[in-house]
């Protein structure tokens, strides 16, 4: 890696954190956390080979299906989404540190800011490709399903003399709950939470001690930013009517920058359904996952400039 001079212009800085970015992503992969993905192909393919349950009869059950496959899918694409981006940021600086990686990009010298801002792309790369093949690969399998339920289910609703309306009706489900623009928006949605944890997580490993504690206050922040917009309205309730003061405020934002609301980014249970993600919504994430990674990394670069290597 051989990083531009740190008093280079804006292009220069673009370029530095790229070279720092595909370094970092190079390492993660040579951790071999690709791992992660040879589980998750394994087992969503198997449920290819599920056989359609006929008891509650094929209209109901293949709409099961087809919520199934997809509900399974997000599910894991956020649990391993939420682990690469801890497990990896975690792991990124003390492995600088204890190869002496860090020590020689600094000695070019570097500015700080690009070396975080390059370690975090790096992680949002790997974070990014793993969910482009889990996507590929849910889509893939989504769309045979949808195709094999829907000529069983036209078979069956022919054969038992359905109207055509009902017909069309039917068919317009199944093709709902099959691939769709909100599917891949509801995708998106879950890089965009792991994009703030990833920040986080870049944050409390500039003061930890150690990579076990930025992985578990990441997790535990994690957790609890899943439950912040209920302590939030339950403390705010408790001020009788003092919601509007500056000292409500105050608490609530220092409470929502620490712990970010997790809960805004769980559009997927509405996709699954085979509701329409809105455009406006959808914004509205990009925008919040914005404004959180640029604060953590500012933060995380007050700390690291201080710091001697």
């Amino acid at each position: 890696m051989n990083p531009l001079p740190a008093n280079a212009g804006i292009p220069d800085h673009i370029a530095r954190i790229t070279v720092i970015a595909f370094h970092a992503f190079t390492q993660l992969v040579r951790m071999k956390v690709f791992y992660f993905l040879a589980f998750f192909a394994l087992i969503l393919i198997a449920s290819n080979f599920f056989n359609l349950p006929q008891h509650e009869g094929p209209e109901a059950a293949g709409l099961d299906v087809l919520r199934a496959i997809k509900s399974w899918s997000l599910g894991a694409m956020t649990l391993f989404s939420v682990v690469l981006s801890i497990v990896s940021t975690a792991l990124l600086l003390p492995k600088d540190v204890e190869d002496r990686t860090l020590y020689t990009i600094l000695a070019k010298p570097v500015p700080r800011l690009d070396y975080l801002a390059g370690k975090l792309l790096g992680v949002l790369l790997l974070i990014f490709v793993s969910l482009a093949i889990m996507d590929a690969l849910m889509t893939g399998i989504l769309h045979i399903r949808t195709n094999m339920v829907l000529a069983d289910q036209m078979g069956f609703a022919k054969a038992n003399n359905w109207t055509p309306e009902e017909i069309t009706l039917l068919k317009k489900d199944i093709l709902d709950l099959g691939p769709s623009a909100s599917l891949q928006a509801a995708v998106f949605a879950v890089f965009l939470k792991a994009t703030i944890i990833a920040s986080l997580a870049l944050f409390i490993s500039t003061f930890s001690t150690s990579t076990l504690f930025t992985t578990i206050i990441a997790f535990l922040i994690y957790f609890i930013g899943h439950f912040q917009a209920s302590a939030r309205d339950a403390f705010l309730s408790q001020q009788a009517g003092m919601s509007d003061s500056i000292f409500a405020k105050i608490v609530t934002l220092l409470v929502a920058l620490v712990f970010p609301d997790f809960e805004l980014f769980n559009v997927i249970d509405a996709v699954i359904q085979g509701a329409i993600l809105p455009l406006a919504i959808l914004g509205k994430l990009v925008l919040i996952a914005i404004l959180y990674a640029v604060f953590y990394i500012l933060a995380s670069w007050l700390i690291f400039a201080k710091k001697e290597f």
